[in-house]
């Protein structure tokens, strides 16, 4: 954003954008300890994962009021109103993506219970593609980046394609003994919560793609998510 002659207002825009970032290392880092929770079982990074997110739920609110005071106090205009009303958003999208990461992690405490006879490598893809676009999307924010901010938007529709091989082996996991049908619940779920998490990047993408150029993003979002409709066949059948 352009410097401001009034400098108490351009400290409290650095201050926004500051806390935006913050919050946004902060969920990046419950990511991460949930992704480690359920691939390795590591039960204190899953609940490092769960303690984060009153963390996450409180920046959101400080966050909320800074927007409030700075559109009641400064009465801002153009390119600023678009970036405070933009950080208002992105903000509610990390907090999403907060609940989902601390779900993951719940799900992974469950899972401990269970041997499973089957490696986790597609989770363990997904949830590296789902890391890699958080990182990128919280540096695209902190430097205003639309180029980034496009990369992640482009690059959603591989998680859901993953996520649907997923689910499709979950299923039939599930349908060729009933052992595993717990089990393969949990999956599934936290399968779909890392497919949340990587939709909520994509939201922030097109809200900073926004922020910074002026004009939407008018493409049809990159899906690959065909889940709700699809048609799984047993074993034998295939």
């Amino acid at each position: 954003m352009p410097e401001h002659i009034v400098k108490s207002y351009e400290q409290e825009l650095k201050r926004l954008s500051a806390l935006i970032t913050g919050m946004g290392g902060m969920v990046e880092a419950q990511v991460a300890a949930a992704c480690e929770a359920i691939l390795h079982k590591d039960g204190e990074a899953a609940n490092r994962a769960i303690e984060s997110d009153p963390k996450v739920d409180a920046m959101e609110r400080e966050v909320e009021q800074d927007v409030i005071r700075l559109l009641a106090l400064r009465q801002p205009m153009a390119q600023d109103l678009r970036h405070i009303v933009a950080g208002l958003k992105i903000t509610g999208d990390m907090e999403r993506i907060g609940d989902y990461a601390a779900n993951v992690a719940k799900r992974s405490i469950v899972l401990t219970q269970f041997n499973l006879p089957f490696a986790l490598s597609g989770l363990s893809h997904m949830a590296r593609l789902v890391q890699e676009n958080l990182k990128l999307i919280v540096d695209a924010f902190g430097e205003s980046d639309t180029d980034k901010a496009l990369l992640v938007w482009r690059s959603d529709e591989a998680i859901d394609e993953i996520y649907n091989a997923l689910f499709r082996e979950l299923i039939t996991y599930m349908m060729e003994d009933p052992r595993y049908i717990t089990p393969c619940t949990h999956l599934l779920f936290i399968a779909k919560n890392l497919e949340r998490i990587g939709d909520h990047a994509t939201n922030i993408a097109e809200t900073i793609y926004y922020a910074v150029r002026g004009i939407p993003l008018t493409d049809a979002r990159p899906k690959g998510d065909v889940s709700a409709y699809a048609v799984v066949r047993p074993a034998d059948d295939q």
